[in-house]
């Protein structure tokens, strides 16, 4: 079916399916390794920030979505550590120090 086109369903499914994978890895990361692994997103970021400049449209969509869903990712794990200290999300009992 050449009238059709997959572009935006592709960029709005990979969307969807980037937000659906970043929040449970948000939680595990702040768990496991703590508010200081939010350069471990942040790097990704970049680098994916970067590399959307020099792709066409779509592979470009793709890659600036990504970039800020790891964006927003980095702020989640400090917003996810404040839920920890307040008590509304379970806290790593072997890393009580960080809190």
């Amino acid at each position: 079916m050449e009238f059709l086109n997959w572009q935006g369903f592709l960029a709005g499914f990979a969307a969807f399916l980037m937000i659906g994978l970043f929040h449970p890895l948000v939680a595990r990361m702040e768990y496991h390794l703590g508010k200081r692994s939010w350069w471990m997103l942040f790097v990704p970021g970049m680098i994916c920030l970067v590399l959307s400049l020099f792709f066409k449209p779509l592979a470009s969509i793709l890659l600036g979505c990504l970039a800020f869903s790891f964006f927003w990712s980095t702020l989640e794990i400090f917003f996810q550590h404040k839920r920890v200290q307040q008590g509304r999300v379970k806290m790593n009992p072997k890393r009580k120090d960080e809190y």
